[in-house]
């Protein structure tokens, strides 16, 4: 009898390490995608990265998951059609910040959205300590000054605050429709609301092969491949572990764009997302404690 309960830890406990490496595999990947999309700014902008990545993830999610459009009711159909606009939202807002402070300023301050969750409606001592150290991390990370720009400051904040909502809704809608139905009819939604900018770039000619590839690459690497390994690793891993590997992408945005863009930060920058890193890690730890809802799909 001690043998198979042995045998059954271990197996869980190897079930659990898997899943934190896909978690961690699904982070690589979205961030890898967004410094691969990054690429394209000076082709299409932006704007085209994100409708050409809304367009790819739809047209992969919606045949997969294939939801049953015709039977959502009032109650299901809101919250998804505010979903999708939540997508095109914070895509926009954050590739815009990538775009002017670079990706890994922009992801940390993305971050402040599920951080700023994971405090809300705490008043423990030590919730209140993780805000003001998360907000010392942001002041270390940005140091402003007249050269700062608050453009790109300011689109990674709005970035953050979709993210906090994207997490309010993907709960919402966690309790109203099953699987990843929520997620492929808002990301139609967000397809619909970018297809304008898709055709403009046609006619302009900018949709290059070249744009083309990366916006491509950027759908399938930054939205399909995350939110498949999420759902999947979500089987194996208590949700209270979700939360903590989420913090991990500030780290590897920081990586990505490092390698893959040249984008090399300062000393304070490095300081500031370890910061803001360990202060999610004690929040959602402390929020996993009192049994609070930490974990959600990835919201980039």
């Amino acid at each position: 009898m001690t043998a198979v309960v042995e045998e059954r830890t271990v197996t869980g406990r190897g079930s659990r390490l898997a899943g934190l490496a896909m978690m961690a595999g699904g982070a690589a990947s979205n961030q890898t995608g967004a410094a691969i999309g990054a690429h394209a700014f000076g082709l299409i902008g932006p704007s085209g990265v994100v409708a050409v990545r809304q367009l790819v993830a739809a047209s992969v999610l919606l045949p997969v998951v294939r939801p049953n459009l015709r039977r959502f009711t009032w109650a299901q159909w809101w919250p998804t059609i505010l979903l999708g606009v939540v997508f095109v939202s914070m895509n926009l807002t954050l590739y815009t910040a990538i775009d002017r402070i670079g990706l890994g300023l922009a992801v940390t301050l993305e971050f402040l959205g599920p951080l700023a969750v994971a405090l809300a409606g705490s008043r423990s001592r030590l919730d209140l300590l993780c805000a003001a150290g998360a907000g010392v991390g942001v002041y270390v990370l940005v140091l402003p000054s007249g050269a700062s720009d608050w453009t790109g400051i300011g689109c990674g904040l709005v970035a953050a605050c979709c993210w906090a909502s994207y997490i309010l809704l993907n709960r919402l809608l966690g309790r109203r429709l099953p699987g990843l139905q929520a997620t492929a009819a808002a990301t139609t939604v967000a397809a619909v609301l970018t297809l304008p900018i898709v055709i403009m770039l046609v006619v302009q000619g900018r949709m290059t092969p070249l744009a083309l590839v990366y916006g491509l690459a950027a759908g399938l690497m930054a939205s399909v491949v995350p939110y498949a390994i999420d759902l999947l690793a979500l089987r194996r891993v208590p949700t209270a572990y979700f939360g903590v590997v989420m913090s991990v992408h500030p780290v590897f945005a920081a990586l990505a764009g490092l390698i893959l863009l040249g984008q090399v930060l300062a000393l304070h920058e490095w300081i500031g997302i370890a910061v803001v890193v360990a202060v999610n890690v004690v929040a959602v730890r402390q929020n996993a404690g009192r049994g609070g809802a930490t974990g959600s799909l990835d919201g980039q």
